[in-house]
């Protein structure tokens, strides 16, 4: 096989790469095991692949807390494997990880250099994949990104139109900021830094990527009901008004500027990007 490989099938971005390069080859679960970073590796070493995406993890940041071992393996041990599976074969990698790698404290964006220090299990093996990934020794880049949402799978943008619908008045936390993410951007930033990488050998590293402007979860809320024309009410609230098993950040903003300087990628309009999804998801 020549070209891409992609870890992830049914995933936002997943599916967002599936769009944007129809003649990537795609593993799901049946044929690339995430809990068994060894036939990741070997997946990887007889794809005859020219580059790798990692599009795969253990997102369910609340069930993490008490998945701690499934957690590390997916987000943590599978990718590092897979990233010494294409340094032997010298070719690029390229990981999706998250903005749950910092503390969340302050309000400046964070910059790819800030010291990191999760604040739950999910943040943390996503940090371990992180680090596997930086001591592989190959060509390398790690995107962390946030707020992802498409009309895929589970996220807040589904969650939202559907409650929306439902209800007169709707309480969402106002008090964690952050750049929703188009997956679509996502997969296209991934696309880009992957051929660019083939390219010139010296590119990669660790970059931020997010939807522009920061807002809040009850700003994104308002913005959705606004363009789906629902009449729902959103009412600010506290974190502390809506505990979680898993703790969130408060500053969930990303400095987006080396990316923008390396590979020519610039932050995305998430309205944009939820006007398209909005699109999508008419009957």
């Amino acid at each position: 096989m020549s070209g891409i490989l992609v870890f992830g099938q049914a995933g936002q971005v997943a599916r967002e790469l599936a769009r944007l390069a129809p003649d990537a080859h795609f593993l799901d679960r049946e044929a690339a095991d995430l809990t068994d970073p060894k036939a990741c590796a070997a997946a990887i070493r007889a794809s005859g692949c020219t580059a790798v995406i990692n599009a795969a993890a253990h997102t369910a940041v609340d069930r993490a807390e008490s998945e701690s071992d499934l957690a590390r393996l997916i987000n943590g041990e599978a990718p590092a494997a897979m990233a010494r599976a294409a340094a032997d074969l010298g070719v690029p990698f390229v990981h999706i990880s998250t903005d749950y790698v910092f503390d969340g404290s302050g309000t400046r964006p964070w910059v790819e250099t800030d010291p990191t220090d999760p604040l739950g299990v999910y943040g943390a093996t996503k940090l371990a994949g992180e680090q596997g990934i930086a001591a592989a020794g190959g060509q390398w880049a790690v995107l962390r990104t946030s707020w992802v949402f498409s009309a895929h799978g589970a996220n807040f943008v589904k969650t939202m139109l559907r409650l929306g619908a439902e209800r007169e008045e709707l309480r969402v936390v106002a008090d964690q900021h952050g750049g929703p993410t188009p997956a679509a951007d996502i997969a296209g930033a991934c696309l880009t830094m992957a051929r660019a990488m083939r390219v010139d050998p010296a590119r990669g590293g660790t970059y931020h990527f997010s939807g522009a402007s920061d807002t809040t979860w009850a700003g994104f809320a308002r913005e959705i009901m606004t363009q789906a024309g629902l009449a729902c009410r959103v009412t600010d609230i506290a974190s502390s008004d809506y505990p979680t098993p898993a703790r969130r950040p408060g500053n969930s903003r990303l400095d987006c500027a080396a990316i923008a300087r390396d590979f020519g990628i610039a932050r995305p309009d998430w309205r944009a990007g939820l006007a398209q999804v909005l699109l999508e998801l008419k009957p």
